[in-house]
């Protein structure tokens, strides 16, 4: 689940980004009215939780209801109710869609990967390719369609990347660095793109492998290697028509960008009843 303070104030900037000066249009009726929402494709349900706090936002005695996150909806479904002055329900909808579409959408591409993999025991991570501010919200669209979350920020856990292996001077360097820098129950993550880099990455001492943008075989080589030393994570490239070429490799986790950063929204509507 999520937060209610994870997300409001995100939710008040979108509206006043939205309608900074009110809505002239929708404000003219104020006669109580009420609205469904529809899907119109198949896939997971995310971001009622944030809904409701729109309309809550708009209208505290609006009244509006969503299903369970994750769950499975299909073209035609009602999703959701909304009830209250049609001037705050016209000016809610647009916002409340806008979460829902994305998230869902993040949701349902998740759960696909995750499906993809679930016979293998692999984990399905995401990464801070995020859209800035909706961490929070896309992060707990991916707990929804079945996927883990890797570290939220900077200041949760240490992934050296390449540009910070570049700033130390090199792998050994880097990791020196980041062990004076951690907090000592932290792990230091390396992100290696060949098995010599992964070699010296784990003789310098770290505690878990990225293996950027490495062909099967090569991660399937790393596992066989270095998998009862460190931990493993893939990723870079990792596509729904490869995805279960590298679980069959036996790295416990895949991490996705494209999670957040390429999801198609899903297509939901709001419809006011006649």
């Amino acid at each position: 689940m999520i937060h209610r303070l994870e997300f409001e104030e995100t939710v008040r900037a979108a509206l006043r980004e939205d309608a900074p000066f009110g809505d002239p249009f929708g404000s003219a009726f104020t006669r109580a009215g009420r609205g469904v929402f529809l899907a119109g494709a198949e896939g997971l349900f995310c971001g009622g939780p944030v809904a409701v706090e729109v309309f809550r936002q708009v209208d505290p005695a609006a009244t509006v209801s969503f299903p369970e996150e994750g769950t499975r909806i299909s073209p035609g479904m009602r999703v959701g109710e909304a009830g209250g002055p049609l001037s705050s329900l016209l000016r809610a909808e647009r916002t409340a869609l806008n979460f829902l579409q994305r998230l869902s959408g993040i949701a349902t591409a998740t759960g696909t990967f995750a499906a993809r993999v679930a016979p293998y025991g692999t984990r399905i991570l995401d990464t801070r390719k995020t859209t800035p501010l909706w961490r929070a919200l896309e992060k707990h669209a991916v707990r929804t369609g079945g996927g883990r979350n890797h570290r939220f920020t900077l200041s949760d856990g240490i992934l050296v990347k390449e540009n910070g292996i570049r700033a130390a001077g090199g792998i050994p360097e880097a990791v020196a660095a980041a062990r004076q820098a951690a907090h000592h129950l932290s792990r230091v993550q390396v992100e290696v793109e060949s098995l010599e880099d992964a070699e010296a990455a784990v003789a310098a001492g770290a505690d878990a492998l990225l293996l950027d943008n490495m062909a099967p075989a090569q991660v399937r080589e790393a596992v066989a290697r270095f998998g009862s030393k460190v931990f493993l994570e893939a990723s870079g490239g990792i596509r729904l028509e490869n995805v279960e070429e590298y679980a069959r490799t036996g790295v416990p986790a895949l991490s996705v960008g494209a999670l957040t950063h390429s999801s198609p929204s899903l297509d939901i509507s709001f419809e006011l009843d006649r």
